[in-house]
């Protein structure tokens, strides 16, 4: 039993390198009628990598499970951790998030994070321009800087991009609240929400006040509790970053309203959205695209969402427009 157990581990290690080695930001284990699917996800990309029996593959999430301290005998409801894993001398991060399939096994989908890594603005930017506007707006002493994009837009690596300048260009204290930290980084203090332990976003805002921050950054915007707190520490005269599912810089504002944040709230607060998406370059590697809405700008947009009226947005089209845009110039999807 220990020998088989030790297989598992190995099987469940070496799927875990092979994803990092091929640049994959996510692992997915689908289970299908005869066995288990394979994929790598890059970008917005599922490349699919092989199969497993389904024993195995079954085996396999238990020992995810376990490392992320889930429980492993329930297999009926959504579940969802975190571990950590050191390989080449580098620390990563693995969130496990698994769901129950009509085959009565679960689907498993690993994030991969690795531990202080930074991409700077200048290097995420595909257009300089993107990088001098989103440095001006986080220079911003107080306000709602929301980055908005659906799920694989880059959103994650943009927010930790510009807590990165905050800290080292504009010499700022950062405090971080985040459900859960998946992503250490040495140049801020982060702070886990534990609603079992009482650390809610309520209380944990309260405990961060008197920390004097200078930035917020709220890992993202998810239900109504989120949103007011982000908005009420805007109010108090502070600069709060954050990430938002949205399709665009007007969706980011309905779905705040949809959350119970009045127009005005928006009014008073919100200081720059931007939104993103990924295109792979030529070369093979990935950059954004980013519509940024500021300034005037922002303030018609925030007018004509308060008054339910079409809304002029920059960007000739807005961030769907400049990944057309760019792709078809000088970069393939």
């Amino acid at each position: 039993m220990e020998t088989q157990d030790n297989l598992i581990e190995q099987k469940c290690f070496q799927l875990l390198q092979q994803a990092i080695g091929a640049d994959a930001t996510d692992i997915h284990m689908v289970p299908s009628e005869q066995d288990y699917d394979l994929f790598h996800k890059k970008g917005s990309r599922l490349e699919r990598i092989g199969k497993l029996p389904p024993q195995l593959a079954i085996r396999m999430i238990s020992f995810y499970k376990y490392l992320s301290s889930l429980d492993i005998s329930d297999r009926r409801k959504p579940q969802s951790g975190s571990f950590h894993k050191q390989f080449s001398d580098q620390n990563f991060s693995f969130r496990i998030s698994t769901i129950p399939s009509i085959h009565t096994n679960e689907s498993a989908v690993i994030r991969i994070q690795q531990h202080n890594k930074i991409v700077s603005l200048d290097q995420l930017c595909l257009d300089p321009e993107w990088s001098g506007q989103l440095k001006k707006s986080i220079s911003q002493q107080q306000g709602l800087f929301m980055v908005t994009g659906p799920t694989g837009s880059g959103k994650t690596t943009t927010i930790y991009s510009l807590t990165a300048h905050c800290v080292n260009e504009l010499g700022r204290h950062v405090i971080t609240l985040e459900d859960p930290v998946e992503n250490p980084h040495r140049h801020l203090l982060q702070i886990q929400v534990n609603e079992r332990a009482g650390m809610s976003y309520a209380a944990g805002l309260k405990a961060i006040l008197r920390h004097s921050p200078d930035v917020i950054m709220i890992g993202e915007i998810r239900d109504a509790e989120t949103a007011k707190v982000a908005v009420q520490a805007a109010l108090t005269g502070h600069l709060v970053l954050t990430t938002v599912h949205a399709k665009d810089a007007a969706g980011c504002l309905y779905r705040m309203m949809d959350f119970g944040v009045s127009a005005e709230e928006l009014r008073q607060t919100a200081v720059c959205i931007s939104a993103q998406r990924l295109i792979r370059k030529s070369d093979g590697r990935l950059g954004a695209v980013f519509e940024i809405i500021q300034d005037a700008p922002l303030e018609e947009l925030k007018r004509s969402v308060k008054n339910e009226e079409p809304s002029l947005i920059a960007g000739e089209g807005g961030v769907e427009a400049l990944v057309r845009k760019y792709s078809a110039s000088v970069y393939s999807t």
